[in-house]
């Protein structure tokens, strides 16, 4: 009977503090604050900066989650590629299949992260149009994997 008082007094004390005194709580009081007065800002789904605006992220998205929005000023990239839209994330409609990050040519191609991520983007640190400009080899078979779920054709027709 004294163990069970004693384990009832603890459970009681502990529960007292937590409720009182916000001890054991994971959530720090910054991001409660937010939380409560609506202020949270969610992760950078895209870094507009790293992206090619290609387009293949919006072409891939099983659930179209994916919007390309046109930019108000169009950024040059290089003699050949000039940037006119970037993609916009939709979280409601997105069902986190990492599509669009492996799909990304920024990652797919060139090895680096992708310019789009479902979770958080993060920080990027890759100059595209340098990137853009250094050759790369792809195999027939990923060539053909990539144009399929990009919807290009014209690539394997222009390979033959």
């Amino acid at each position: 009977m004294k163990d069970m008082l004693k384990i009832a007094l603890e459970g009681t004390f502990d529960n007292f503090k937590r409720i009182f005194f916000a001890a054991d709580r994971v959530t720090d009081m910054d991001i409660r604050k937010k939380i409560s007065t609506g202020t949270v800002e969610p992760e950078k789904k895209v870094d507009d900066a790293a992206c090619i605006g290609c387009g293949g992220c919006a072409n891939v998205c099983p659930t179209d989650a994916i919007e390309m929005k046109p930019l108000n000023t169009r950024v040059k990239l290089t003699d050949d590629w000039i940037i006119s839209e970037v993609p916009e994330l939709n979280p409601e409609k997105c069902v986190v299949c990492y599509h669009c990050h492996d799909f990304c040519p920024v990652y797919a191609l060139f090895g680096e992260k992708g310019a789009i991520h479902p979770n958080s983007v993060g920080e990027q640190e890759v100059d595209v149009s340098n990137l853009i400009e250094q050759p790369f080899k792809i195999s027939d078979d990923k060539l053909k994997m990539i144009s399929q779920y990009l919807s290009d054709k014209t690539i394997l027709k222009n390979k033959k």
